[in-house]
């Protein structure tokens, strides 16, 4: 793929003499964007929330094919970049393949785990805030049936989906749950239309809050949603402010504070894998001035206590990804 090789070594050539210093973090952005409003976005900010503090510089690129991910890891770990921070289990083969040739480099994954001395694996208990969502989605809606429409259909999503059922049935054991994933490819996390095309189709079937776990594809959700008159929720990035009083929450999944850790650590960051969970903060609900009257004192009540009970242990909520299936459905 000679234009698509070209395309990355004139991006790659931007962003690294953009850094100067052999020292400088470096972030890789997978696919769908630095700015898809969602996961990578949250990356951003963590980067940028380091720059702001720090005064330092960092090098970046975004992924714009599958074919470029070895030439990106290997690119910056020639230039010295010093942690290399990547988002999404897409990387976690390459890296695996890359580690072991650059002993002095440390690097960073988010949502794969990859055994390697210099690596850093990051991943999240997306369930928990699934679960606090669903109930919230369960509780708000007046049909009794609430959709979720996910990105690539993988165990990652799925676990987010099995979350969302869990509490929307807490709730309510009577609710109907809809859910439809976007595609098998990567190419799914970067489909809006199609997003919304599967949120109009939910709705039709009477759903009346739909949770997006899909990349910028979420974005042709909520924006359905919102010009069909009913409830969506966010995920990973707060994105209640996309759509004022339409936004019922968000799934917070700080991907953000991974990033800045990392940063921050430099190049003495510990490797070893890392889980972010409620007791963490690592995922959560947001609440703010946008969706402040969506939520009622008895919502969050219900999914407060419900957090407190699964920090406590005393509710368990089933992670998909221990056994590729879901209790309820």
């Amino acid at each position: 793929m000679p234009v698509m090789t070209h395309l990355l070594g004139a991006a790659a050539t931007l962003a690294l003499t953009a850094g100067g210093a052999l020292a400088d973090p470096a972030l890789i952005f997978d696919l769908g964007g630095k700015f898809d409003k969602s996961f990578n976005e949250a990356a951003f900010n963590g980067a940028q929330r380091w720059k702001a503090e720090t005064g330092g510089s960092y090098k970046e690129l975004e992924m714009q094919s599958e074919a470029q991910r070895e030439q990106a890891l290997r690119r910056l770990a020639e230039t010295g970049a010093n942690p290399i921070v990547m988002t999404g289990f897409a990387f976690g083969d390459v890296l695996n393949t890359i580690a072991p040739d650059y002993p002095d480099t440390k690097f960073a994954i988010i949502d794969a785990v990859v055994d390697q001395p210099n690596v850093r694996s990051v991943v999240f208990h997306e369930e928990q805030g699934s679960y606090l969502v669903g109930m919230m989605a369960a509780m708000a809606s007046k049909t009794g049936t609430v959709g979720f429409v996910g990105g690539m259909d993988i165990p990652l999503i799925r676990k987010f989906a099995c979350g969302y059922v869990q509490g929307a049935k807490a709730a309510n054991p009577e609710v109907k749950v809809i859910q439809n994933m976007t595609g098998t490819t990567p190419a799914a996390w970067a489909d809006p239309v199609k997003g919304g095309e599967l949120a109009k189709a939910q709705i039709a079937q009477g759903a009346d809050v739909i949770y997006a776990a899909a990349g910028s594809t979420g974005l042709g959700v909520l924006q359905a949603a919102t010009d069909e008159g009913i409830l969506s929720i966010g995920v990973d990035s707060n994105q209640n402010h996309l759509h004022p009083g339409k936004v019922l929450t968000s799934m917070i999944k700080r991907v953000d504070i991974s990033v800045y850790e990392a940063f921050t650590a430099g190049a003495a960051l510990e490797t070893g894998m890392i889980a972010m969970d409620l007791a963490k903060d690592g995922v959560g609900y947001a609440l703010d001035e946008h969706n402040a009257a969506l939520v009622t004192p008895e919502m969050k009540a219900a999914v407060d206590a419900a957090a407190a009970r699964i920090v406590a242990g005393e509710v368990t909520v089933h992670d998909y990804m221990t056994d590729n299936t879901c209790p309820v459905n």
